[in-house]
Parts: structure tokens; C-alpha cells; sequence
């Protein structure tokens, strides 16, 4: 028998050396001596390949685990021995070949997904990046508005604290999930027609970064627009079913580059969509639906419900002309002509912050009005607070940072949130 380079290691003479007595079968496969010690690896490493099977070798580390540095030594004397009586070798080489197929067989029963933890890290980033960038796909401020607005209005149909029970939750939770289904869907729609237009606004939302693909962000908002109608039709509430359809119609009237539709390009059509979605279908369609669907009540306007819903009109009037003020630039280069286009971001500014102020007096005068000591302390002390806090967050607005700007229009969000829990006590 041809004697194998030393560079080669234990390991691959021995892989080598199994393959000799099978080179009458495969004659292809027999060793070039002139290759050297990478020509008797490679042909070694193709014979156990065509003798076992789909075999996986890992050479890293399947071997040392299972011999360990005993049968290492071990190995060697054997090799010696080997050597000493060549008669032994085929058949003993031959032996040590199967029983290394039968080992790595063995190994690749016993584990079927050999993941390294390369791979497992970039599964595990790729995952977080696209939840961060389905979250951004959401418009989160929208999101936390929403699931606030519908708790709100759902829990002025409590007449006592009886109410509040397995069944009210039950139906809360029937009203909340496809709201914010909806509400995906409207501002994915807007993303959808909006691609170009926030490549200059909003160049971090991910269709406009490029981390989703159109057919991604057709197949989101599809889903959820089917999800949001599907539960309003199952859960049988024609409340809840009509304040669903209606945002439907209007949201995507706002949004689609259609004939007659696209509304957002006008300013007062713009306000108009936000305002009856905001203020009226989810503070009726959300209302009724607890009363009359859940509660099994007659449908009563109630003091605190009308009084939350012309609240959320200066809201809504509020939110349409706020978002606009960051996007001065990319609506002028395609042709949005929104109010801060039109008026100037200071100006409009400023009117946003007048008609939140002139809410939360209205808001003080009625909380005189409410019923106890109580109601009246906390809903007159309460936007008063708020009033305050949003004059001394509006004077220290950087109008020519657009950070700033946007930072504002997050913080009129919060706001309203903690006016939705105020309203509470009217």
C-alpha cells in the first residue's frame, strides 16, 4: 500500500486509506500519489460521500466530540499497529471506514437541523427588522390614538360600575380589533399612494426606504381591510359594522389616486375625512355598539358622550392641519395643496395651538356644569393642566426644525389621550 503524506493528519489518512479497498469499485476514485495530501482529502472526502449516502461531514467538530483526546491516542497506536502488519490494513481501514459512515449516519439522524449560530443570528435579525419596520408600517401614534379613542367612548356607556364586566371586556375587545385593523389599513393605504412623496417627508417609513416592496404593502393593507370588515360582520353589531365600513369609504376616498377620489389634495376635504372619522364614526359608531349591541340598552345620546365627541371635533380639525406642517416640502413639489402650503407652517402653527386652547376652555366651562364636586374638580383641573402644558410646549417649537415640528405633533397626540381619560368624569 502507497504510504500517505504526514500532512495530511490521523484524521485524513485514515479517510483516505478506507477508500483503497474500494477502488476496484470506483476506480475514480483512487488517489493521485502526485497530488500530494489536498488530492488523497479531496478523493477520501468524495469516496465516504458516494459510500454513505447523503452524508453531512462536519469536520469542525462532530469528530472531537464523540473520541475525545483518549481515542485520539488511541487512533494513533492504531496506525502504528496498521502499519507494522500490512496485511491487516485493508480489512482493519475498511472496518474504520464503515464504522466512521455508520458514526456520521448516526450523527445525521440524531440531529436533522445542524443550524451554526451565524445563520441563527441572521434569522433572528432579520425577523426584528422587519417588526420594526411593520411597526413604523402602522404609524404607532395612530395606532395608541385609536385603541385610546375606542376605550374611551366604549366606557361612557357605563352607567355604573355593575357594567364593567366579562361581557363588556368581551365586547371592548370585539370593537378594538378591528378598529385598529381598519386603521392599519387607512394610513398603509396612504403609504401605498404616497411612496414618492415620503422619499422627501418621511424617507423612514418603509415603503418610502425601500424595506418593503409595493406588493408587500398591497398585501398588508389588503389583509387588513378583509380582517376589520370580516370581524365587524361576525361579531353581527350593525354599530359596530357601519362605523367600520364608513371609515373604510373615507379613508381610502382620502387616500386613492382615482377619479373623484385623492381628497387630501384639498385642504378642506383633507380636514373634513379626518374630522367625521375622528369625531363622529368612532365616537357614535363605538358608542352605540357598547350600548345597544353589548349592553343591550336603548340607543341614548349621553351628556359625557356629546360632550367627548365636539371635544374630538377641535381635535380632528386640529390633527388635519398639524400633520401637514413637517411636510411643507414634498407637498409643494407634488402638488398637495394643504393649509401650511398654502398659509405658511407658522401660521398654521399657531391656529392649531388657538383652537386646542380654546377646546380646553370650552372643556372647563362644561365641567362646571358636571354633576359632583368631584366630575368638576377633576375635568376643570385637569384641562387646565393640559392647557398649560401645551402653551409652554408650543413656545419652545423650533418652526424651521422639522424634528421639532414633528415632535409637537407627537406630543398634540399624547394630549388628547389623557383628554380621552378626563372626559371620563363629565
Amino acid at each position: 500500500m502507497a504510504s500517505l503524506p504526514k500532512e495530511l493528519g490521523l484524521q485524513g489518512r485514515v479517510m483516505a486509506t478506507s477508500v483503497l479497498p474500494y477502488s476496484s469499485t470506483f476506480p475514480d476514485l483512487q488517489a493521485d500519489p502526485r497530488n500530494g495530501s489536498v488530492a488523497a482529502a479531496a478523493h477520501s472526502n468524495l469516496a465516504l460521500q458516494k459510500l454513505g449516502g447523503r452524508l453531512r461531514i462536519n469536520s469542525k467538530f462532530k469528530l472531537r466530540q464523540r473520541l475525545g483526546s483518549n481515542n485520539s491516542d488511541r487512533s494513533h497506536g492504531f496506525g502504528e499497529r496498521l502499519g507494522a502488519n500490512p496485511s491487516l490494513a485493508s480489512s482493519a481501514l475498511c472496518g474504520a471506514g464503515k464504522s466512521r459512515v455508520t458514526m456520521m449516519q448516526t450523527s445525521r439522524t440524531s440531529e436533522p437541523f445542524d443550524l451554526d449560530g451565524d445563520s441563527a443570528a441572521e434569522i433572528v435579525e432579520t425577523s426584528v427588522n422587519w417588526f420594526s419596520a411593520f411597526w413604523r408600517f402602522t404609524r404607532p401614534h395612530t395606532i395608541i390614538g385609536s385603541g385610546l379613542g375606542v376605550t374611551s367612548v366604549s366606557l361612557l356607556a357605563m352607567e355604573s360600575i355593575s357594567d364593567l364586566n366579562l361581557k363588556f371586556v368581551v365586547g371592548l375587545l370585539k370593537a378594538v380589533i378591528p378598529a385598529l385593523c381598519m386603521n392599519v389599513y387607512i394610513v398603509g393605504l396612504n403609504q401605498l399612494y404616497d411612496i414618492e412623496i415620503d422619499k422627501v417627508n418621511k424617507p423612514n417609513l418603509p415603503l418610502a426606504s425601500g424595506e418593503f416592496s409595493v406588493a408587500t404593502g398591497i398585501a398588508l393593507v389588503t389583509t387588513f381591510a378583509v380582517a376589520s370588515v370580516a370581524m365587524g360582520v361576525y361579531v353581527g353589531s350593525p354599530p359596530l359594522l357601519w362605523a367600520l365600513l364608513v371609515s373604510l369609504v373615507l379613508g381610502t376616498a382620502y387616500s386613492a389616486d382615482m377619479p373623484f377620489l385623492r381628497w387630501k389634495r384639498s385642504a378642506l376635504a383633507a380636514a373634513s375625512c379626518i374630522l367625521a372619522v375622528r369625531a363622529v364614526v368612532v365616537q357614535l359608531g363605538f358608542y352605540l355598539h357598547m350600548q345597544v349591541s353589548v349592553l343591550g340598552r336603548p340607543a341614548v345620546l349621553s351628556k359625557p358622550l356629546l360632550f367627548a365627541t365636539g371635544f374630538m371635533c377641535f381635535f380632528s380639525i386640529v390633527i388635519a392641519l398639524a400633520k401637514d406642517i413637517p411636510d411643507v416640502e414634498g407637498d409643494k413639489v407634488y402638488g398637495i395643496r394643504s393649509f401650511s402650503v398654502r398659509l405658511g407652517q407658522k401660521r398654521v402653527f399657531w391656529m392649531c395651538v388657538a383652537l386646542l386652547e380654546t377646546a380646553y376652555i370650552a372643556a372647563i366651562v362644561t365641567g362646571l356644569t358636571a354633576p359632583t364636586l368631584a366630575s368638576k374638580v377633576i375635568t376643570c383641573l385637569g384641562h387646565a393642566m393640559l392647557g398649560g402644558v401645551l402653551w409652554e410646549r408650543s413656545q419652545s417649537v423650533d418652526l424651521k426644525s422639522r424634528p421639532a415640528i414633528t415632535s409637537w405633533y407627537m406630543f398634540i397626540w399624547k394630549v388628547c389621550a389623557n383628554c380621552e381619560s378626563i372626559h371620563q368624569c363629565c
